[in-house]
C-alpha cells in the first residue's frame, strides 16, 4: 500500500489509530497518550514525539490536515484526520499478530485497546496471535534441553514468557465478551 511502512514504530501506529477514530488535533492526541491518558496507560508518548509522528504520517500520506480552529487556551489548532489509506493501514495493523513474544506487553495490548475502542472483535487477532506464539513455544521447547549454560537459562526464560503469553491469550479467548464501557 503506498505510503505505509509495516516497520513503522508503534508510536506512529498509535497516533494513526487515534486519527482513524475521527478528526482531532495534536494536543488532544498528546493528552490521550500522556502517561495518565487513555492510551498512555499502555503506550505513552511525550508531546514532541506525538507531533513528530503526525509529521511522519502526513509525509507518508496516511494523515492530513483537515481545517484550523481557534482555541481559547492557546494557538489555533490544526484538525487532522486519517486518509483512506491511513484508515486501511490501521485496520490491517490491528489484525496482524505481533512478531515476538516480547511485544505482547506493549504492542499486542495496544492493538487490543484500539480494537476495544472501535468495538472490534479481538478474537481473530487473538487466534492468529495464539498460533504464532504456539509455534515459538514449540521451537523453544525443542531447543531448551539441547542447550547448556546461560543459553539454556535464556531459552527457559523465553519459553516461560511464551507459555505465559499463551495462557493470557487463552483466558481472553475463553472469557465471555465484557459489557461495553461507555466513554464520554
Amino acid at each position: 500500500m503506498p505510503g505505509t511502512d509495516e516497520h513503522m514504530p508503534p508510536s506512529d501506529w498509535a497516533v494513526l489509530a487515534l486519527l482513524a477514530e475521527g478528526p482531532t488535533h495534536g494536543f488532544a492526541i498528546a493528552r490521550a497518550m500522556a502517561e495518565e491518558g487513555e492510551i498512555g496507560k499502555v503506550w505513552s508518548l511525550r508531546r514532541a514525539r506525538v507531533y513528530y509522528a503526525i509529521e511522519a504520517l502526513t509525509r507518508r500520506g496516511l494523515a492530513r490536515p483537515d481545517r484550523t480552529v481557534s482555541s481559547r487556551r492557546g494557538p489555533d489548532r490544526t484538525i487532522l484526520r486519517a486518509t483512506t489509506s491511513g484508515r486501511r493501514a490501521v485496520t490491517g495493523w490491528l489484525n496482524t499478530p505481533v512478531e515476538h513474544v516480547r511485544d505482547a506487553r506493549s504492542v499486542l495490548l495496544l492493538k487490543l485497546l484500539f480494537l476495544d475502542r472501535r468495538d472490534g472483535d479481538p478474537r481473530p487477532l487473538l487466534s492468529a496471535q495464539r498460533a504464532r506464539f504456539e509455534g515459538i513455544a514449540q521451537r523453544l521447547q525443542s531447543s531448551v534441553n539441547e542447550a547448556s549454560g546461560f543459553d539454556q537459562t535464556l531459552l527457559r526464560w523465553r519459553l516461560e514468557t511464551a507459555t505465559a503469553a499463551l495462557r493470557f491469550i487463552d483466558r481472553l479467548l475463553e472469557a465471555p465478551a465484557p459489557p461495553r464501557a461507555k466513554r464520554p
